[in-house]
């Protein structure tokens, strides 16, 4: 579809939060096909967790996305789905790619919204593909344990923060679940929900430097419980992080159920968001230092470092593989 005004900040780049969406919804799509090209019980596919995303390139107002999904692995009760996104300039043809991202899956039953399905098998042209989709699965798995088990922190507002601090940045946004936010079994669609989380990232990263920002990526989003319509969420972002030229923004969304089954507030949805600031020509700008205060936030601070570290040594591998190829 074509990239219009109210997908797009002020300086014209569309928001990463709309392309997240357009990401998941075709996830969504392909796997829910998946699941029920087989005679059986009919279900939903619901969104488990969406990999490392990188903003490849920017894309602009104008410009048409086209988003491609393929599903590349099953297990007995997920399904993974690679999706790319490809920017067109009408004007001149000219087409870029934007996004690459990786998505897990669940079926969900339409006759009970707690009960987990089977999923059809795929077929593998090679015996390796298997292999490789089963360490993927096996990894994320265990990505998603530990990130849950780590979820507790709340947000707290400061009163009179100085600038530059984590607390003079931090901000949340507070949502009413309604139907149009949800699939066919009542809960929220992921793609609603990270849209909202960037949108919040987006103010942090745009409180702390001041000037226009774009996401540059998106580290494992997890999707740890349902959000059920009628549900208030909660989506508090704040900054763990700043190296020269990038923010690492910590965004989580917690649920309070109200309507069908009044319950504690809970930890649904978890993630890292990494932002850019941009000068009126879309060139870099340095990033203002983050002044960390407490010991939680040196901690979480240092945390952010390894995890900047360790995908910058990614990337650098990454590009010394190719250069060798």
């Amino acid at each position: 579809r074509i990239m219009r005004p109210d997908d797009a900040n002020i300086a014209g780049n569309v928001h990463g939060g709309t392309i997240l969406k357009m990401i998941e919804e075709a996830g969504a799509i392909i796997s829910t096909r998946h699941c029920n090209s087989q005679a059986g019980e009919p279900s939903v596919a619901a969104l488990a967790r969406v990999e490392r995303t990188d903003f490849l390139s920017p894309m602009c107002i104008g410009e048409v996305a086209n988003v491609s999904a393929e599903i590349t692995y099953t297990s007995r009760h997920s399904v993974e789905v690679q999706v790319n996104v490809m920017s067109e300039n009408i004007l001149t043809g000219a087409k870029k790619l934007t996004n690459k991202a990786t998505l897990w899956y669940v079926p969900l039953s339409l006759k009970n919204v707690n009960k987990v399905l089977e999923v059809p098998p795929i077929q593998y042209t090679r015996k390796e593909q298997e292999d490789e989709g089963k360490k993927r699965y096996e990894e994320q798995k265990l990505d998603r344990l530990e990130t849950k088990q780590r979820n507790g922190d709340v947000i707290f507002p400061i009163i009179n923060p100085e600038p530059h601090t984590v607390g003079y940045s931090q901000s949340s946004l507070i949502h009413l679940v309604g139907p149009s936010d949800c699939t066919l079994l009542g809960f929220v669609h992921g793609g609603v929900t990270m849209k909202l989380m960037d949108e919040v990232a987006g103010i942090v990263a745009a409180r702390h430097c001041k000037t226009n920002i774009v996401t540059a990526s998106v580290d494992a989003i997890n999707f740890h419980e349902k959000i059920k319509k009628g549900c208030v969420i909660t989506i508090s972002g704040r900054m763990t992080f700043t190296s020269n030229k990038s923010m690492e923004i910590e965004v989580f969304v917690d649920a309070d159920p109200f309507v069908d089954e009044p319950r504690e507030r809970y930890r649904a949805v978890s993630a890292f968001f990494t932002y850019v600031s941009l000068s009126k020509e879309g060139k870099p700008l340095p990033v203002p230092q983050l002044l960390t205060e407490t010991e939680d936030e040196k901690r979480r601070f240092e945390e952010g470092k390894g995890r900047y570290l360790q995908t910058k040594a990614k990337r650098q591998a990454q590009m010394q593989q190719a250069a060798q190829q």
